[in-house]
């Protein structure tokens, strides 16, 4: 190889190492994160204990394809969005 082809390569490393790190610390984790989260939605059944994105806290009541109805209190239902569970408590 001639010295270009070296100073190229060698100026290249760098980024390829910042690009591999980026990658370990950023995008592995997060797709962990999506697929932990997923499995909790799907495993979701009545008498659960959940947490919506906008905070409200209730019990499953009803699990439909797409939607949850969580019982808030007494007598009071909502529907939401599988999407919108936040966490199972």
């Amino acid at each position: 190889m001639d010295t270009k082809t070296l100073e190229f390569l060698f100026g290249m490393f760098p980024f390829i190492i910042i690009i591999f790190l980026f990658y370990l610390l950023i995008i592995l984790p997060q797709q962990k994160k999506e697929r932990g989260h997923k499995k909790m939605i799907e495993g979701l059944k009545k008498g659960d204990r959940v947490v919506t994105i906008g905070g409200i806290c209730g019990k499953v009541d009803d699990v439909r394809e797409n939607s949850i109805i969580i019982e808030i209190a007494p007598k009071v239902k909502v529907e939401c969005l599988k999407t919108g569970i936040l966490s199972k408590s």
